[in-house]
């Protein structure tokens, strides 16, 4: 004779790990969202996000940054741009941000272009963030994906959560899968997205211990570095993050099976671990590494966005409204 109360124990468990994995990943968001409320909003996005890059091949970089270092905080919903007030402790000042991140004038432009053309405040700031990091991508010769969109903006923002949240540029691998985990993301993910620093530069003072010492290494690849990046000083000295930081390729994948990555995070991928057989695949095969990025960046996009009647869509997206 069955268990009934044992059956029915095990259905409430599996409803609440579908619950649980429902209230961290969306499956409401749509590629056509903006199709009849303002089919010129892609088309604007795209066109100011070529003018920037354009003008500045590191703002790609710089761009795509920014929609990790959101979707990473309380899920992808425009906090990372708000300012610090009164009543919100922005996130802009968090350990991995503080003088770091950077593109918010470019984002400015965005809202201020797309309101323009859509005649109301349709387009949320965290969706922009979304169109901008695949635009930057494919700027610099990335390969396209299906952005997913309908968005909503956050009310609030937190500098503790971030500094809680973000991946550090001297994590290990285990330190890095958690980080990714807590944020709905696998291991395939965490490497694929880690490709992200295909493109965009590093402060001297992320990787400054990495060459100085570290073990995994290559010896030429660190005198090179320690010649223009001394011991002491020099902190906000920018370095490439890899051989080719305005062009979507997969030198960055190269160097890591090289031990040239040049953040200690960077070279945990590769490091007798078990990333190491997909960074060697991606170092070699520049369409796996784009499909998986592809598939990640939509993975990550679909992390605890506001919907519905959630949150709000600001007129500024440096403020609440």
């Amino acid at each position: 004779m069955a268990d009934h109360s044992t059956n029915g124990f095990f259905y409430f468990l599996v409803a609440m790990v579908l619950v649980s994995m429902a209230a961290i990943f969306s499956n409401a968001l749509s590629t056509t969202f903006y199709d009849k409320a303002c089919p010129e909003a892609l088309p604007t996005i795209k066109k100011v996000v070529a003018d920037a890059v354009n003008r500045e091949g590191r703002m790609g970089g710089s761009l795509l940054r920014l929609h990790f270092h959101d979707c990473f905080v309380n899920g992808c919903d425009g906090s990372v741009l708000l300012d610090s007030t009164s009543t919100i402790d922005g996130e802009k000042t968090a350990l991995a941000n503080n003088n770091s991140i950077r593109g918010f004038e470019v984002v400015d432009k965005i809202k201020s272009e797309v309101d323009r053309v859509c005649g109301a405040q349709v387009v949320s700031c965290a969706d922009i963030l979304a169109v901008a990091a695949h635009d930057s991508v494919v700027q610099l010769g990335g390969q396209t994906w299906n952005v997913e969109l309908g968005r909503r903006d956050s009310t609030t923002a937190s500098r503790t959560d971030a500094d809680n949240a973000l991946p550090a540029p001297f994590m290990d691998l285990p330190a890095l899968k958690t980080n990714f985990e807590n944020a709905g993301l696998d291991e395939t993910d965490l490497v694929a997205l880690s490709g992200g620093h295909a493109i965009g530069l590093s402060q001297c003072s992320k990787f400054k211990d990495r060459i100085y010492n570290d073990s995994n290494i290559d010896a030429s690849f660190a005198a090179t570095l320690k010649s223009t990046y001394p011991f002491s000083g020099g902190d906000t000295r920018l370095s490439p993050l890899d051989p080719t930081p305005t062009k979507f390729d997969t030198r960055y994948f190269r160097n890591l099976v090289k031990q040239r990555g040049l953040l200690h995070s960077d070279q945990a991928l590769f490091n007798g671990v078990s990333t190491d057989a997909l960074v060697r695949k991606y170092s070699t095969n520049a369409g796996a590494f784009a499909a998986d990025f592809g598939k990640s960046m939509v993975k990550m996009g679909r992390n605890k966005p506001l919907e519905g009647n959630s949150g709000q869509i600001r007129l500024n997206c440096r403020r609440i409204n």
